[in-house]
């Protein structure tokens, strides 16, 4: 394997985390975006401080944990407040991922965030959206509209595929043990490294 840095991305439903857990599997290190946003919010005071002169006191509960409740009502007074709080949050986690030394990241929002950036290579996981529907109606117990709203929110399948160097199509049908092997083979060949 190269020194590349490597990005998992995809829509809700495509099968991000199945592909990572496979990675895993064969031994290499995810560093998973999501859970270091949570982490870095419950430890950073940096960060815990930005975010309570940004939404106010009640940012946190008594014991110390975000009020999803609070920043769910901030975030539905305006379109720039989720912008608001990313540009607290994100800055933090790019931090935490350049000093980690992990060489692979999963990001569901890779390029709305511009984490893109920070990385060599994008693998894109894909799936049809009946498929993405389905397993996120399972997933979470919603409707099919529902899960469909959720998939709309998010940058088009189409755009994501498009802008990445490899995609991964998780659809049931194809394998995608064969399809990561084969990736993972090609990045180490080509050692393509994506300019800043």
């Amino acid at each position: 394997m190269t020194n590349s840095l490597i990005a998992i991305t995809g829509g809700i439903g495509s099968g991000k985390s199945y592909v990572c857990s496979m990675l895993r599997r064969r031994g290499i290190e995810v560093y998973d975006c999501d859970s270091a946003a949570k982490r870095i919010i419950a430890t950073s005071a940096e960060v815990r401080r930005g975010l309570t002169r940004l939404m106010g006191p009640h940012t946190f509960l008594a014991d110390g944990r975000l009020n999803k409740a609070a920043v769910a009502e901030f975030l539905l007074q305006s379109e720039s407040n989720a912008k608001a709080i990313n540009d607290i949050v994100h800055p933090a986690v790019a931090a935490d991922f350049k000093k980690s030394g992990v060489r692979w990241m999963e990001c569901a929002i890779l390029y709305e965030s511009g984490f893109f950036r920070l990385v060599d290579v994008v693998i894109a996981v894909t799936a049809p959206e009946e498929v993405r529907v389905g397993r996120i109606m399972q997933r979470d117990g919603i409707t099919a509209s529902k899960a469909r709203e959720w998939i709309a929110r998010q940058m088009p399948q189409s755009e994501v595929s498009r802008r990445a160097d490899y995609v991964i199509i998780n659809d049931g049908q194809h394998d995608v043990a064969l399809q990561i092997e084969d990736i993972i083979n090609n990045i180490a060949k080509q050692k393509c490294y994506r300019p800043s």
